[in-house]
């Protein structure tokens, strides 16, 4: 009511509650943008945290990313969705935020210990595109072998571990790493301002080669974003899929199979190549799980 900044912090699974006060806020910008005497106001921003991959302590009731849908069904030209990899990201994120106006825009960041991946400068780059290949974490040399994409600050930590693993255990595979932090440059511009062109998106993803996905939330809101891209039979998509208790972060990561193990395994098992390599592998995973258990 004020104009000025508006900054809603909570928990994830919990900020379910006001759903309808989101909806009928989004829907109260849509209107307005068709009111040339109604001024800009500012942003109205979420920020998520105490988030899925991070509540192991409270249990199953507080593991819930279904919000980022929600958010997704609104106008386009109304909602923003941020998956901030590291720190750095999300000061870049939360500085362009609290800048805009006339949105709402939803921001999951967890609020434990992560790697940083980017420096500050690298970090304005890559949030500016909204997402981007990480060479250095990568080998494709130009043409991958595979694409493993990852959004979420935990989704990227496994994503990148499960790099190491293909790049100990199968050294001659060409691996890609994309990170999206703008999940909205997933669709095509026509379905979104943020969208990014068919030439990009190929360009990151490619036309024709398996794409495993590490994501944040529920699987379905990634195949729904890609559904007109034309590498959209390729995705294959880990999230989280209701599996949770009181357990450890990794423990949660295996439940889901967004581990490290199960990714790197997804991708040898997508790239016909590596097919003598997969049932090695798996009972290499599986006697990794039971020296945890």
């Amino acid at each position: 009511l004020t104009g000025r900044h508006g900054l809603f912090s909570c928990y994830e699974a919990f900020v379910h509650i006001v759903d309808s006060m989101f909806n009928q806020h989004a829907k109260w910008l849509k209107v307005c943008h068709r009111l040339p005497w109604r001024k800009p106001v500012a942003s109205l921003n979420y920020l998520l945290t105490s988030h899925v991959w991070r509540q192991d302590h409270n249990g199953f009731t507080h593991q819930d990313p279904g919000f980022l849908d929600v958010v997704a069904n609104k106008t386009a030209g109304v909602v923003r969705i941020y998956l901030a990899p590291d720190a750095n990201c999300l000061l870049s994120i939360a500085d362009h935020c609290l800048r805009s106006r006339d949105y709402v825009n939803v921001i999951v960041a967890g609020k434990q210990p992560q790697p940083q991946w980017l420096d500050m400068d690298a970090a304005i780059k890559h949030c500016g595109v909204g997402a981007g290949v990480w060479e250095w974490a990568g080998n494709d040399d130009g043409d991958p072998d595979v694409v493993l994409a990852c959004a979420g600050d935990v989704p990227t930590m496994e994503a990148l571990a499960a790099v190491m693993l293909l790049r100990e255990h199968v050294p001659d595979i060409r691996i890609r790493l994309v990170n999206v932090v703008d999940l909205m440059v997933l669709q095509p511009p026509s379905q979104h301002p943020h969208g990014l062109s068919d030439e990009a998106f190929d360009a990151m993803f490619t036309r024709n080669r398996p794409v495993v996905f590490a994501f944040h939330g529920y699987p379905s809101l990634v195949h729904r974003l890609v559904y007109r891209r034309h590498n959209h039979d390729n995705f294959h998509v880990r999230g989280y899929k209701e599996e949770g208790t009181t357990t450890t972060p990794f423990d949660m990561a295996v439940l889901n199979d967004i581990d490290r193990h199960r990714l790197a395994l997804d991708v040898i098992h997508r790239v016909p190549r590596f097919s003598h390599v997969v049932d090695e592998a798996t009972l290499r995973w599986l006697a990794y799980l039971g020296e945890r258990s």
